[in-house]
């Protein structure tokens, strides 16, 4: 095990038995001496290891007496109260380390050099594609090749780009109410737009039976502005409604990765990775306004013919920026970063009950 890599294997096998319950709530994590033995390292790559879990949250050192697991499941759960009820934390813009992105960015450029002035492909860069693949696949439970995943300068601009794939003679279905850019670009993109009044968990069921939409776009987590979040009952019902009507889904995941635990509700595409969602979220949010990166995940049955529909398009974010983002999410660096966000959103929640 090689020194410079095996402290991030030792923090994510001790994160897996901690998350597990092999270490549970209040358990002390063995001494580093006897870490370094299991694995065969160094004290000193032990002791990065346990840093990074204790400053994600996952465990505490304690003066003279040693490592204590913190973590509970039940922080990143509701507790007595109803879904629609969960406060929700939204970070300030620009919380991405700056010293962290600062290193991908040296890394890119050395170990990529000029390469990074070339063209990628309409899709974006098969690196970038390929580690959004891993990325979603471990953390989020969703399965997607590479080639079904599209890159373009922000979720607004995908939003009109599933307008070119599916068409513009569509009536498309709109939460009401819901972010205002969404309604505007789907305007000037020449569509029909049916608002689709909200209940308590998402659109109402009535609304979903009237309607003659034939796309609808939701936010089933923390739509905005009204901050409903729909169950998993209700997002059962979309995709049923979806393969009813033989309609499309398009699933807008914008903040979904500020949720206390990523895994407590599966995405729409994760129940129907096949036939009729679209999948599009956006890095804005979650390293800075600055990063126009998004990505769209296309239906596997379907994504030779849509991406035909847009063949000959350029990709609209530079190969350098691309690169840098694939290094963030190999490297773990984006998911350590977003786990500092879920500490900070647990102790917020625990502050406010």
């Amino acid at each position: 095990m090689e020194e410079n890599t095996a402290y991030l294997r030792i923090y994510e096998q001790l994160r897996e038995e901690i998350t597990g319950g092999i270490y549970p709530y209040g358990r002390k994590i063995p001494s580093k001496r006897s870490l370094a033995d299991m694995y065969n390292v160094s004290v000193i790559t032990v002791e990065h290891a346990l840093a990074l879990l204790a400053e994600e949250g996952y465990i505490e050192k304690k003066e003279r007496s040693g490592c204590y697991v913190i973590y509970r499941q039940e922080d990143l759960m509701d507790t007595g109260r109803s879904h629609r009820m969960r406060l929700h934390y939204v970070p300030e813009e620009g919380t991405f380390p700056y010293s962290v992105y600062v290193r991908a960015v040296r890394k890119v450029l050395n170990d990529y050099g000029e390469a990074v002035m070339q063209r990628t492909e309409g899709s974006g860069s098969l690196i970038l594609r390929q580690a959004i693949s891993a990325y979603l696949q471990r953390c989020r439970s969703m399965h997607a090749d590479p080639e079904q995943i599209v890159i373009g300068s922000g979720a607004e601009y995908l939003y009109g780009l599933s307008v070119q794939m599916l068409g513009r003679y569509r009536i498309y279905g709109i939460e009401d109410p819901c972010y205002e850019k969404i309604r505007l670009i789907y305007r000037s993109s020449g569509v029909r737009l049916d608002p689709l009044k909200m209940g308590e968990n998402g659109i109402l069921s009535s609304e979903l039976e009237r309607t003659p939409a034939s796309v609808l776009h939701v936010t089933p987590y923390y739509s905005y502005p009204s901050g409903k979040s729909a169950d998993a009952s209700k997002r059962n019902e979309y995709i049923r409604w979806a393969s009813t009507k033989n309609a499309w889904l398009i699933e807008d995941d914008y903040a979904s990765e500020f949720a206390g635990n990523l895994k407590t509700e599966k995405t729409l595409f994760a129940r129907d990775p096949k036939e009729h969602v679209i999948y599009i979220n956006s890095f804005t949010r979650t390293i800075a306004p600055s990063i126009r990166i998004a990505y769209m995940i296309l239906p596997e049955t379907h994504s030779k013919a849509l991406l035909q529909r847009i063949q000959g398009r350029s990709c609209t974010v530079s190969t350098l920026s691309q690169l840098v983002l694939a290094e963030l999410l190999n490297s773990g660096s984006f998911e350590r970063h977003i786990n500092r966000l879920r500490r900070r959103s647990r102790k917020s929640n625990n502050i406010r009950k």
